[in-house]
């Protein structure tokens, strides 16, 4: 697991190297197809004149589905991330984590 840091003018974007044959990358992606599968299924109810209930139904699928992908992020960011840096001497990582914490559950 490496993260890197780079400057962008005034910006530092930082990258998590995720193995693309590795179960966590692989498990991330396919959430995020189905995602992207029920989002473009809600388009074509749309455009379909779909009744509004059933719409709204799918609607709430889809923010099951993107909750349940930030669970997971979350808790591969707490076994990575977080669990490496507390190990590395890195405690700004645990305010990091309270921060993040904060905003995800306002």
């Amino acid at each position: 697991m490496e993260n890197d840091s780079i400057s962008c003018g005034c910006e530092v974007v930082r990258h998590k190297y995720r193995d693309k044959d590795g179960k966590e990358y692989k498990c991330l992606v396919s959430r995020l197809n189905r995602i992207e599968g029920q989002i473009r299924g809600i388009k074509g109810m749309v455009e379909d004149d779909r009744y509004c209930v059933d719409i709204l139904t799918q609607v709430s699928a889809v923010q099951a589905a993107i909750k349940a992908f930030s669970q997971e992020l979350l808790a591969q960011h707490i076994r990575t991330c977080v669990l490496e840096d507390i190990k590395s001497g890195k405690d700004d990582s645990v305010e990091e984590f309270i921060s993040l914490l904060k905003r995800i559950n306002k």
